[in-house]
């Protein structure tokens, strides 16, 4: 098995191509500036992925821009803080500025060259229009949360994409998945018998950060810590 052997590259977003970590820390600070004992980066982190992950499986069809301040309030209830409705739907607005990887612009350039591009997100279209203008590349196709009416790691949204790429005449076997995240890409994208390639941003630090622990990790058929290790890899394998 080689990168060399597919057509596609699905993509999930945030926490593999955009800095979700840094962009959430920063979007909470009016909120955990308010916290004492004052939290860790890793405890804001944890608490919001309890709190995101309940509320997409209870409201699957809230737009990742609506559903996050409804996160934003639980997380003030949690930390006994008082919000007004104006600071949750700031909180909501907050993507837009979410930081892109270093690396994520140039590796997409390079790798457009080679592949077809997909967005598999769990954001809405108008958010992520945003973070598209950081990565600087046109996806061949964006799915979306708001799509489907889902959140991964549900499998509707795998059986959608796959629909999809189906009829632009890309099937399974030709697609390699890319994400970070354990709980919302490879669990899932396993079930539905995907090729993987992990794109480990939190190579150094400890626990799942923003995402929840998926339990036994699945194995991955590629593992790279950056999107500019799996570009020079693929540089690699033409020169060789």
């Amino acid at each position: 098995m080689k990168l060399t052997d597919y057509k596609a590259l699905t993509f999930d977003c945030y926490g593999t191509l955009i800095d979700w970590e840094s962009g959430m820390v920063a979007g909470l600070k009016p909120l955990t500036d308010r916290v004492n004992p004052a939290l860790s980066r890793d405890q804001i982190l944890e608490a919001h992925a309890r709190h995101e992950s309940s509320q997409q499986k209870w409201t699957p069809n809230y737009r990742y821009r609506d559903l996050l301040p409804i996160v934003y309030k639980r997380l003030a209830e949690e930390w006994g803080v008082t919000v007004t409705l104006e600071e949750c739907n700031a909180y909501g607005r907050s993507v837009e500025n979410w930081p892109a990887f270093p690396d994520s612009a140039a590796a997409l350039g390079y790798l457009k060259q080679h592949y077809k591009l997909v967005i598999l997100s769990n954001v809405d279209n108008q958010s992520f229009a945003h973070s598209n203008d950081k990565l600087q590349v046109t996806f061949d196709s964006v799915i979306t949360a708001e799509d489907v009416g889902s959140y991964k790691p549900s499998d509707r949204n795998f059986e959608y994409m796959l629909e999809k790429l189906s009829a632009c005449g890309i099937e399974k076997h030709e697609i390699l998945h890319t994400a970070e995240s354990m709980f919302h890409d490879h669990v899932p994208g396993k079930r539905h018998g995907l090729a993987s390639c992990w794109i480990y941003r939190r190579h150094d630090k400890k626990g799942f950060g923003a995402t929840m622990n998926p339990g036994e990790l699945p194995d991955t058929d590629f593992r790279f810590n950056s999107m500019a290790d799996l570009a020079q890899a693929h540089r690699d394998m033409l020169g060789s």
